[in-house]
């Protein structure tokens, strides 16, 4: 069952999508060479500490993870793409860094991700950034009333097909409420006019994430979480919380 939000229940899971745009931003401002993994969720952890937020991803452990995950936020480094633990690893000049965070607050969620460089960028990781955030702003713009869970996938999965980046469908956006991960799945591609129909109180996470290289499989690391693309190509990943409105799609998780 996917659950319709009111008006009230949608600027709740605003209040949380806030500390949660907040985290990500003042992570990307104190990533530099140097500083490590660890280092980087102890600052999200002070943001949303400092909110009264309490993190989903602390302690969250879903079917296929072998034991809970460990931190506040997601650091996949360069060919890690999902699901990166913090680590005592640190940030190297040219590293492209996905952080992804999810916070609740008075038990309503919001789910964010952000992908950025650190130090000297290369130019292909400028250009697969650029892509992954144009299919998240594809995604964000088909998710209108009367609509289809089908039509987000297929512009998204336009965006990725015309850049000729690697894509798989296995993990991607979700509805969100009282949980971080709700019915119904949001593929990153398919076809429009199929699926659930969108209405006014919907609220889904949506998250293309690519990889730089055309293969669309991965290995999941000892850790039991941080998945990698199998031919090491480097990874990127978008997000935004999204409540389906009268007035268009409302992003939820702007700092």
């Amino acid at each position: 069952m996917v659950e319709l939000k009111t008006p009230a229940q949608i600027e709740q899971m605003r209040a949380a999508g806030q500390v949660v745009g907040t985290a990500l931003a003042t992570v990307k401002k104190e990533a530099a060479v140097g500083v490590s993994l660890r280092e980087l969720d102890e600052v999200a952890r002070e943001v949303l500490r400092s909110a009264g937020a309490v993190s989903l991803f602390d302690g969250y452990q879903p079917g296929f993870a072998t034991s809970p995950f460990s931190g506040v936020i997601c650091t996949s480094v360069n060919d890690a793409v999902l699901h990166g633990l913090p680590s005592d690893q640190r940030l190297a000049d040219g590293d492209l860094l996905n952080v992804d965070c999810g916070a609740s607050i008075d038990g309503w969620c919001a789910d964010s991700a952000i992908s950025f460089c650190v130090g000297t960028p290369r130019a292909e990781d400028l250009e697969l950034i650029a892509t992954t955030e144009e299919a998240l702003a594809a995604g964000i713009a088909a998710a209108v009333e009367g609509h289809r869970i089908g039509d987000i996938g297929a512009a998204i999965g336009e965006v990725g097909n015309r850049a000729g980046v690697g894509t798989n469908l296995d993990f991607g956006g979700h509805g969100v409420g009282r949980r971080m991960h709700e019915e119904p799945h949001i593929p990153n591609g398919g076809r429009p006019g199929r699926g659930l129909k969108l209405r006014a109180g919907h609220v889904f996470a949506i998250e293309p994430w690519f990889w730089s290289g055309p293969g669309s499989t991965y290995s999941i690391d000892e850790d039991g979480w941080t998945l990698r693309s199998a031919d090491r190509t480097r990874g990127a990943h978008a997000e935004h919380t999204v409540a389906i409105t009268p007035e268009g799609p409302q992003i939820l998780t702007l700092p």
